[in-house]
Order: structure tokens, then sequence, then C-alpha cells
């Protein structure tokens, strides 16, 4: 496996190929093993031969580096959620509308600060969400109208809001935030991820009881939510970690 991987780093430093008989010579491996591991690297996909028998890098390898951004940018937003549930003892929730649905990617928990139970899908139940609501608010008027024609607005708890008119006109607030809308005893906030293409949103939950503490939640819930949307604009929108 090392001189496999020494042979792709000495093809990858030329950006035109390279033959056989110079890839032994620059990593000492002997001839007949550099075929060997050539034809190898061929076959599955690493590198390429040309018809002039020269050597090239193979799309495998472009693959392995754009799963490797991806997985460098999922690591990168997944610690800054990290840090925010440790800052605020409240589950973190990342999610987007993508095609007409609400898509919850990742969720940061622990035994200390436990997820919200979801017992009825967030796809159907954005109305009620802190994250289906803050989504919602980067849709147009007519989009919104359109997903409550496509999940009209359900009671799921007393205190749930179901009036279409108080969904389509708002919130509009840099947090936003449910109380028992959702799941008794739980409350939710949300705030947008600015400039990732789709509507984005990084959320907490917590007991609702710490519901009166939620001017000290807003402000860290927005600075991690912007360190996200930097995190993005570098790497291209949320779909880099997909």
């Amino acid at each position: 496996m090392q001189r496999a991987l020494r042979l792709l780093e000495a093809v990858s430093e030329e950006s035109g190929g390279t033959t056989a008989k110079n890839l032994s010579r620059r990593t000492g491996i002997a001839l007949p093993t550099t075929y060997h591991l050539l034809r190898t690297l061929v076959h599955e996909g690493y590198l390429e031969k040309l018809d002039d028998g020269a050597f090239i890098l193979g799309d495998q390898v472009a693959e392995l580096h754009t799963a490797a951004r991806g997985q460098g940018l999922r690591s990168r937003v997944r610690s800054v959620m990290v840090d925010l549930r440790d800052a605020l003892n409240a589950a973190v929730y990342l999610a987007h509308y993508r095609e007409g649905e609400v898509v919850v990617t990742d969720i940061v928990d622990s035994p200390r600060t436990p997820r919200v139970d979801t017992w009825a899908d967030f796809r159907e139940t954005a109305h009620a969400t802190a994250i289906g609501k803050c989504l919602l608010s980067g849709l147009s008027r007519d989009e919104r109208l359109d997903h409550f024609d496509r999940y009209p607005p359900a009671d799921l708890t007393p205190r749930t809001i179901t009036r279409i008119h108080d969904l389509i006109d708002g919130p509009d607030h840099p947090v936003v935030t449910d109380s028992e809308e959702y799941s008794l005893g739980t409350a939710c906030m949300a705030a947008p991820v600015s400039g990732a293409g789709v509507p984005t949103t990084l959320a907490i939950s917590f007991p609702a009881r710490k519901l009166t503490a939620h001017a000290s939640f807003g402000t860290p819930l927005r600075t991690a939510a912007d360190e996200i949307a930097r995190t993005f604009a570098v790497a291209g929108g949320p779909h880099a970690a997909e």
C-alpha cells in the first residue's frame, strides 16, 4: 500500500503524466513491481494510462478529493455545533429547505442535552417548529403558500399556530422561536445561515422552562450561524459536505 501511494504521489507531481520507468527511478521501486502496481491502480480508476504510455491521475482520485473536501467541511461545521451545544446546554440542529422539503442534515446532542422527540415528521410540521419557520422565512410568499398547500398546518399541541395568514406573513426576525408548539415541554430557537444557496438554519432545542433565558441564547446562536455561513461561503455551499 505504501508503494502504491508513493506512485500516486509521484504521478500527481507530473502535470503532463509520466512513464513507468521514470516512476520506478523516482520512487526506487523495482520496475516489475512498478508495472504491477500501476496496472492495479489503472484497473481501480486511480490512474489512467494514455496512448503514449504515460500515466496520469484517474477519476477516482478526483472523487476522493471531493469526498475529502466534503468531510472536512462537515467536520468544521460540526465543531461549531459541538461548541454551541456545550455553551448553551442545548441540542443543536442544522437544516435546509431543499426541493420543497425541510431536511435536517445534522444533529449534535448528548445524554445531558437530548434531541427533541421527533414524534411528527419535520417535513410536515414546519409551521410548528422554529426550524421550519426559519426556513420558510427564506422563501417567497408564493413558495410558502405552496408549502402549506402541500402540508396544511395541523394542531400538534394547544400552543400550535395554524392560521395561514399568521404563518405566511411572519416571522421575519434574526432569531425565530417556538414555545411548545411542536412538543409540550420543549422550546426551540433557530437562526438563518445566510449565503448557503438554499434556505438554511441553525437551531437549538431545550426545556421550555429555560425560554426566559432566550436573550442570552440568541447572540451565541446567531454568532454560530454566521460562522457556519462563512464556512459554507469558502467551500461553495452546504452541498459540498454531501
